[in-house]
C-alpha cells in the first residue's frame, strides 16, 4: 500500500497544502463517482466474506478501520455507503464518546482494547484512541507530557496489533473550515436534521487552528511503516466514500483472504445426503 495516492508520506505534516477538494482518479463527477463506489460492492463483500470465512477457521487476520475528523467530515456517511457495502455480519462498529466514570480509572487505551475486532472481522472505529490526542490537547485536559507519552504509547500499540494479525487502515477526513460551515448551516436548514445540530460544534469550530495543530503533530508522530495515515480529501462527499472504498478494496485485496480447506471429507459427506433415507 506504500503507492496509495493519499498515503501521508513521512515528515512534517501541513494539512493547509492538503487540498480537501482534490478527487484525483475519479472522472466524470459525483455521478460516475457514486457508480463506481457501488461497483466495488461484489468485490468487497466477496473479500470480507473470505476473511470472516477465515477467522472462523483459526486464522488470527482481521481489519481496523480508523476514521478520524473534525465534525461533519462524514465519518458517519462512510458507516453508511462504503462499510455498508459489506455483510453487516462482519463488521463492528464502535463510536467512541467521552469516556465513562469507569473507562477515567484506566489508561487511555483500556476502552480501545475492549472494542478491538475479532478474528475475520472488519472493525470500525468512528473516532478513536486519537481523541486522546487530539481535543485532549486542545482542551488541555492532558498535560504536555502526557501527550507525548500518549504519541509514544500508540504507536506500540498499534505495533502490537499488526504483529498479532492486524491491518490498521487509518484515515482523517480532511475537510476545510468552509465546507464544515456549509454543513452546518444545512442542518439548520433542514428539520429532520437538527437533531444532527450540536451547538457546542460551533464552539469548537472556533477552535479550528488549534485543531489543526493538533492533527498535524497526531499524524506526524504516529505515521508509521505497520500503521500509516491516509488524508482523505472529503469536501465532497461522493468522492471521500469512493476513496476510502478503494481503499479498503486494496487493503483486503493485499491481504488476499482465501476460503478454508474443508475439514471433512467432501465425498463422503456428500454420499451421506445423497443414501439419505427421505425425511417425511
Amino acid at each position: 500500500m506504500s503507492d496509495h495516492p493519499f498515503r501521508l508520506p513521512e515528515g512534517p505534516v501541513d494539512l493547509s497544502a492538503i487540498d480537501t477538494a482534490a478527487s484525483p482518479g475519479a472522472k466524470g463527477g459525483k455521478k460516475r463517482g457514486k457508480a463506481a463506489l457501488f461497483a466495488l460492492g461484489e468485490g468487497l463483500s466477496d473479500l470480507q466474506e473470505r476473511l470472516f470465512a477465515e477467522g472462523r477457521s483459526g486464522s488470527a487476520r482481521r481489519v481496523l478501520l480508523v476514521l478520524q475528523g473534525m465534525d461533519t467530515s462524514g465519518k458517519g456517511g462512510v458507516l453508511r455507503h462504503t462499510v455498508g457495502l459489506v455483510d453487516p455480519q462482519g463488521v463492528r462498529i464502535t463510536s467512541f464518546k467521552a469516556p465513562t466514570d469507569e473507562e477515567r480509572e484506566h489508561d487511555f487505551l483500556w476502552r480501545i482494547r475492549r472494542a478491538l475486532p475479532e478474528p475475520g472481522y472488519i472493525g470500525v472505529f468512528d473516532r478513536s484512541y486519537y481523541e486522546d490526542v487530539l481535543i485532549a490537547r486542545v482542551r488541555a485536559m492532558a498535560g504536555p507530557d502526557e501527550i507525548e507519552r500518549r504519541y509514544g504509547a500508540i504507536n506500540d500499540f498499534e505495533r502490537e496489533l499488526v504483529e498479532g494479525g492486524t491491518t490498521i487502515v487509518k484515515c482523517m477526513l480532511h475537510i476545510s473550515a468552509d465546507t464544515q460551515k456549509e454543513r452546518l448551516l444545512a442542518r439548520l436548514g433542514d428539520p429532520a436534521k437538527y437533531w444532527k445540530y450540536n451547538p457546542q460544534d460551533v464552539t469548537e469550530r472556533g477552535l479550528w487552528p488549534r485543531y489543526r495543530e493538533a492533527y498535524e503533530l497526531a499524524l506526524e508522530r504516529t505515521n508509521t511503516e505497520h500503521a500509516p495515515w491516509h488524508v482523505i480529501p472529503s469536501d465532497k462527499k461522493w468522492y471521500r466514500d469512493l476513496a476510502i472504498g478503494r481503499l479498503l478494496h486494496d487493503t483486503l485485496v493485499a491481504m488476499d483472504p482465501q476460503w478454508p480447506a474443508p475439514r471433512f471429507d467432501v465425498g463422503v459427506e456428500r454420499k451421506r445426503l445423497s443414501d439419505e433415507t427421505p425425511l417425511s
